[in-house]
């Protein structure tokens, strides 16, 4: 299926978030996520099933001073 993963299409074959995440390369990272502008916290991205054309924000947090 189609989304787009940090405004670029992106191909997923699961049907979850978590699915989603793992084969992009974010399975064991420290992210934040959203799903359509609203924000899903990381013990409910493995219930979160995503559709054709959702739209996934994938954020790393930042340290500086």
């Amino acid at each position: 299926m189609k989304i787009m993963l940090n405004g670029e299409t992106a191909e997923i074959r699961g049907a979850t978030l978590a699915d989603a995440l793992a084969e992009h390369g974010y399975a064991d990272a420290q992210v934040a996520t959203a799903v359509n502008e609203e924000f899903v916290p990381r013990n409910a991205r493995r219930m979160r099933i995503l559709a054709p054309g959702d739209r996934i924000e994938v954020v790393a947090p930042r340290q500086g001073g």
